[in-house]
């Protein structure tokens, strides 16, 4: 696939190059890798041409509407899988000094193994990230923007958008998790968690990571034991 970015100026040009950096500086399975980038010159302007591999499943929010349309929920397994993922993309974003800072259904790529791949890497910006960090806090809220779109078919904050009301003060208060028997009550833990109005209350990705494998059905013939 050709990402063609016009550049009108030496900011724009500046931009496109960066985001050409960030491709170059990840390589992991769950972040979008980049084949080649090059900067053409058309009369006054330029214009960036980055070749990304084409992934055929389209994006997550696509395959979100699709089965709202349908009438049907993603399983709790898939949520688990593709949720998984992104949060493996991320870690590897951060482990670089980097954050993502664009996270959302239509930034999440899906392969044809239904492997999630993060991609539009041109707002990556340097952020220390530390755990419990301010910058970490936002990444896992908007993690879990996209783990309620998965469960519940749209946004947190789509209706309030629509409405024309103000989402920067919507996010000041606790979402209300629409009750559901479709998926386990340690799922909806997890999303409370993350969308937590006090940043320092949310999990780390590390501990989101951990609780994700939890949820995860024991191998077949595997004996699990509680002690």
């Amino acid at each position: 696939a050709l990402k063609r970015i016009a550049c009108h100026d030496a900011e724009d040009r500046q931009a496109a190059l960066r985001e050409a950096e960030m491709h170059g500086l990840l390589r992991h399975p769950n972040v979008l890798r980049l084949e080649a980038h090059c900067l053409l010159e058309k009369g006054a302007k330029h214009e960036a041409w980055l070749l990304l591999p084409y992934v055929q499943g389209g994006t997550l929010w696509g395959e979100v509407e699709a089965l709202r349309e349908k009438g049907v929920s993603m399983p709790e397994q898939r949520v688990l899988h593709i949720l998984h993922g992104i949060c493996c993309g991320l870690q590897a974003i951060h482990s670089k000094g980097y954050a993502h800072r664009d996270l959302k259904p239509t930034n999440v790529l899906l392969d044809e193994d239904d492997r999630p791949v993060l991609m539009d890497l041109g707002s990556m910006n340097r952020a220390r990230i530390e755990v419990n960090s301010s910058r970490e806090a936002m990444a896992v809220q908007s993690l879990g923007c996209v783990l309620y779109c998965m469960m519940f078919g749209e946004g947190p904050y789509d209706m309030v958008f629509q409405k024309g009301d103000s989402v920067a003060l919507a996010v000041q208060n606790p979402i209300a998790v629409p009750p559901s028997s479709r998926y386990s009550a340690a799922l909806h833990r997890l999303l409370c968690s993350m969308m937590a109005v006090n940043p320092q209350e949310r999990p780390s990705i590390d501990e989101v990571l951990q609780q994700l494998e939890e949820l995860q059905p024991a191998p077949a013939g595997q004996v699990t034991t509680c002690i």
